[in-house]
């Protein structure tokens, strides 16, 4: 969690990842923007004509103004809404799905601070919310949180170190966290290269590459075995 002692106030865009009813009135959030994870309190904000509760709804890109005092919890000063993400709430199962996102972006916020956790999150929710295969979706946040957190994701060379070749087949070795050559193995060359373009290119370009729904749902296969999920 970034450390607010260094700092007073700040104006942000961000989501809320969490929130938690506190006293009578209040809520305290868990803020993830492009600066880093911000834990707050919205005064007042589950009052029926709170000025807060509109934009500290879940599911929505918010623009935020926190003031830093000697506690531990910023202080929400103002909460406007930028951008909802209203088609994720008609589906029970995107719901489920970014529902799930902020819950991992939470956690992984708490051991390492990374501005790339806001971007990730934004995309997500945006494919979600854009009608974008699940499947793909969901892959490319696995994998991407991976990233952000430091581990190095092998797509380049197979569990012997040597290079993948074209035209070969392969199978992901969970214990060794390589591929395997294996002649009716999964993923050929097309699915390594979409895997290997997952986590450097933003997800829209991603959604505009022409391959099968089949071929995602294995790559989200992989993807859940790399994140060990």
């Amino acid at each position: 969690m970034l450390d607010s002692t260094v700092i007073k106030d700040i104006r942000t865009s961000g989501f809320v990842l969490r929130r938690t009813n506190y006293g009578e009135a209040d809520r305290i959030l868990n803020i993830i923007t492009p600066q880093g994870k911000f834990a707050v309190i919205a005064k007042g904000a589950r009052r029926e004509k709170s000025k807060l509760a509109g934009g500290i709804e879940m599911f929505s890109l918010a623009d935020f103004n926190i003031h830093f005092g000697k506690g531990e919890l910023g202080i929400l000063t103002s909460a406007k809404m930028l951008r909802h993400y209203s088609n994720i709430l008609k589906d029970l199962d995107k719901l489920e799905l970014a529902g799930f996102f902020l819950k991992k972006i939470n956690n992984a916020s708490e051991h390492t601070d990374s501005e790339e956790y806001f971007n990730i999150l934004e995309q997500s929710l945006e494919g979600l919310d854009e009608d974008i295969d699940r499947n793909l979706v969901e892959a490319w946040f696995l994998l991407n949180i991976v990233r952000a957190l430091g581990e190095e994701i092998n797509f380049y060379r197979d569990k012997d170190g040597d290079k993948l070749r074209e035209g070969c087949n392969y199978m992901w070795d969970v214990n060794e966290s390589a591929f395997s050559e294996i002649s009716d193995g999964n993923y050929g060359t097309n699915e390594i290269k979409v895997l290997r373009l997952m986590v450097t290119t933003k997800l829209k370009v991603i959604n505009k590459i022409k391959i099968e729904r089949e071929k995602y749902i294995e790559i989200l296969r992989l993807a859940r075995m790399v994140s060990k999920i």
